[in-house]
């Protein structure tokens, strides 16, 4: 059972009674779930996972004080920390007063605030530019198991659909640095015997080739101990991740010198099918340097487009 799973039965098995015995004024303003930091919020977690934080429990998620007032919260407080102590063959560890930092009480506003910066899911174009894309990950993973008051599960859809400039100006920058690090200055390193900086951009070239598929198929990349697990089960463009892995695990002597260059080519030209197919670059050619500029060029907000094509990453 991972940790999902785990948070969903104990919830079904207590913490639905709990709301409907207790508190029968307050269930239909709540929102039941799992969400947020931890490798069990994306379903990644494993046997090394339960080396910390790792425990039953699930998110009670709040509105504001002038629909659930402190009262009722302290009390949900209270009712939450005497759900039983073990389940599932897991020990739970002991929760403050005002609710634990990944599970129990919280209030809906406070988390999404400190996960993307807004409370209510909306964001300006600069916030979007700025929010780093592994925490609006945690914003948006996980399960919501129940929400009648739907707060929570509208805010989690505006933070899941980044606006197409936003992506789009992304893309482009990390198409260009791409080009730069892989198409260019990896050979050059090379060829200056510089093979820890030949490594360095490879290492730069993977962090974007790998952004530049997250946003290929619209979604986070989280943090980058689990960038690779994510990458994995993504519809689009997800072999790439045994290149990417390749890439960063292999050293710069001859002849994977060359072998590194030619999978750079390979991923360069799988990225360039998907952008041709999808109708975001006019440029024919094998440059994605020229493929980012046609990028930049797709954005439709001039202010955005007119940016310097860096700007977003």
């Amino acid at each position: 059972m991972n940790g999902l799973e785990l948070a969903r039965a104990f919830y079904t098995q207590y913490g639905e009674a709990m709301l409907r015995e207790q508190f029968p004024h307050l269930a239909d303003k709540i929102a039941v779930g799992l969400c947020g930091s931890g490798s069990e919020c994306f379903g990644f977690d494993d046997d090394v996972s339960r080396d910390h934080d790792f425990e039953p429990g699930f998110c009670l998620f709040l509105p504001d004080e002038s629909v659930i007032d402190r009262r009722d919260a302290f009390q949900l407080e209270r009712a939450y920390a005497k759900l039983p102590k073990a389940f599932g063959g897991l020990q739970r560890s002991l929760v403050q007063p005002v609710g634990g930092s990944r599970h129990g009480v919280l209030r809906t506003a406070e988390f999404f605030s400190e996960k993307a910066g807004t409370a209510d899911g909306v964001l300006t174009t600069e916030q979007w530019f700025r929010t780093p894309e592994y925490a609006l990950a945690e914003a948006v993973n996980g399960e919501i198991f129940c929400d009648p008051y739907g707060e929570v599960t509208a805010i989690r859809q505006r933070l899941s659909d980044m606006p197409r400039d936003v992506r789009l100006k992304k893309l482009a920058g990390h198409l260009l640095l791409m080009a730069q690090s892989g198409q260019y200055n990896y050979a050059r390193c090379l060829a200056h015997g510089e093979k820890a900086a030949a490594q360095l951009a490879v290492n730069a070239f993977v962090q974007s080739a790998m952004a530049v598929v997250f946003l290929l198929n619209g979604r986070y990349m989280p943090f980058y101990k689990w960038s690779f697990r994510a990458m994995r089960s993504l519809p689009v463009l997800s072999e790439l991740a045994d290149t990417m892995e390749c890439l960063l695990t292999t050293d710069n002597d001859e002849p994977m010198d060359s072998v590194k260059q030619e999978l750079i080519e390979d991923t360069a030209s799988a990225v360039i099918d998907v952008l041709q197919a999808r109708a975001l670059t006019e440029a024919v050619c094998t440059d994605l340097e020229k493929h980012a500029y046609s990028v930049n060029d797709r954005i439709e907000d001039a202010s955005v487009r007119n940016l310097h094509i860096l700007y977003a990453v």
